[in-house]
Formats: structure tokens, C-alpha cells, sequence
């Protein structure tokens, strides 16, 4: 279960989009290293209170070796700009039912402006679709797209095998100029745009970002258990189902 840590942040270190790495200053005097997600808990400062999940970190698992911030007790961020009781700015429910269960605006919800596009569309029209069972295959299936078709418009899928918040990921913030965009699906979040399936998720690398190419994979940080079945890459079949039954060309 939550191995829970409160300490003071010393310094800030490191910055990409979407996430802050900084020092924390438990009160036994050891320091920890901590990571922050600015959309989901607010901007952390030196000499701020937060309130830690250090489990991951305890226990030496996971990738990057980060506790991470749940919240900034004593100064939380305010409500976002277009919050309201309306579902007008979304409410595609993520990371569903935890604590910090984001609320966005879904890209074939009612409230998208790609609603109508998507509303029936059902085909990718034999669009190239790479599966790979790690995300740290990306960098490499880019620069092997880029070989041989430089100039070609490549979404990627994120689905939610490894880490849920696309903005973990130091590999996607060096690569956004050279994406058309990064789609999040299922209970991931942080994409440019956010799909609730990854059949819906592929409909808007095709129709929305208008992709020549998508390439689908789990976050950073994926769980084994080192077993046959075990692992959480092994949901890439899954994918390649889904390119098939939409008409897609799945690339393995």
C-alpha cells in the first residue's frame, strides 16, 4: 500500500513539459528526491509543504526513482480557468476513481471540436500503425520512419501499461517538435489529444492529427512480474487487434 512521506522542498532541479523534479527535506534531516506534475497538484516552490508517495522510491521499483507529490497542503492551485458544474470544458474521467483523478476534455465527447468528425468514423483507411511492447522504442521507430519518409506526419498512442501521465516521459517532451501529436488512451492522461479506448484513440491519429504513420506503446516504467504473461507489454496484441478490425495496417 501508499508509503506516505511530508517534508519541505529544498531546491528544484530539473523541468520538462508537464513535470518538476526537486528536493524534499524530510524532518529526520534526509533528503529525497521528488517528482512533481504541475496540471495535477500546482507549482511547487522551495520551502513549500508536500505531501509524498514514496513507496515506489522505498522499495527501489520503477523507473526514474521518484517519490512523487500528491499535493501542496498549505497552497493549492486553484481551480482551472474553465471549471465549472457544466460538462462544457469536458469530462472524461482518468486515472478513475484515485485521489487525483484528472477531469479532460475526451477529443470525441460532445464538448470536442472534433466531435463530428469522429462521431461515426470507423476506418483508418490502411494506415501504417507500429506496435512495439516498450516505450523506449519510440525514439528508435521514429528515426526509422524518418529514413525513409522524412517529411511524414507520425502520431503516437500512449496506452496505460507503464506510466499514466504522458508528462513522466523526458523522451516524449525531446520529441514533441517531431510529432504531429501524442494521443493518451485509456486510463493515461497528458496527451495532446485524450481518447477513452484505443480504437478511439487511432480514429484521431487518423482523422484528426491526419497521420501518415502512428506507432502505439505503453509509457515509461512498464510492470513484470517475470513470468510468461506476466508483463505489461504484452497488451501490443491488443493493439494490433484493434488496427486490423479498423482497417489499419499493423506493423509489428
Amino acid at each position: 500500500m501508499v508509503r506516505w512521506r511530508t517534508g519541505t522542498v529544498a531546491t528544484l532541479r530539473r523541468q520538462w513539459t508537464g513535470a518538476v523534479e526537486l528536493d524534499v527535506d524530510l524532518p529526520d534531516g534526509t533528503r529525497m528526491r521528488a517528482l512533481a506534475y504541475p496540471e495535477l497538484v500546482g507549482t511547487p516552490e522551495p520551502g513549500d509543504r508536500v505531501l509524498l508517495n514514496a513507496g515506489a522510491l522505498l522499495m527501489g521499483l520503477g523507473t526514474g526513482g521518484y517519490a512523487l507529490v500528491v499535493a501542496l497542503p498549505d497552497r493549492l492551485p486553484p481551480d482551472p480557468p474553465d471549471a465549472g458544474d457544466t460538462r462544457d470544458a469536458g469530462h472524461l474521467v482518468k486515472a478513475r476513481y484515485t485521489p487525483l483523478q484528472p477531469i479532460l476534455l475526451g477529443v470525441d465527447e460532445e464538448a470536442s471540436p472534433h466531435r463530428d468528425v469522429l462521431a461515426d468514423a470507423d476506418d483508418l483507411a490502411g494506415l501504417p500503425v507500429v506496435t512495439a511492447d516498450l516505450h523506449s522504442a519510440l525514439p528508435a521507430i521514429l528515426a526509422g520512419i524518418r529514413a525513409d519518409a522524412p517529411h511524414a506526419r507520425v502520431a503516437y498512442l500512449l496506452t496505460d501499461g507503464g506510466a499514466l501521465p504522458a508528462w513522466f516521459s523526458r523522451t516524449l517532451a525531446g520529441l514533441r517538435g517531431d510529432l504531429a501529436g501524442t494521443i493518451t488512451v485509456g486510463q493515461a492522461f497528458g496527451g495532446d489529444l485524450e481518447a477513452t479506448t484505443l480504437h478511439g484513440g487511432l480514429l484521431a491519429a487518423r482523422h484528426v492529427l491526419h497521420a501518415d504513420v502512428a506507432v502505439v506503446a505503453q509509457g515509461p516504467g512498464n510492470l513484470g512480474t517475470g513470468t510468461r504473461w506476466g508483463f505489461s507489454g504484452v497488451a501490443v496484441g491488443e493493439a494490433v487487434n484493434a488496427v486490423a478490425t479498423l482497417g489499419g495496417r499493423p506493423v509489428g
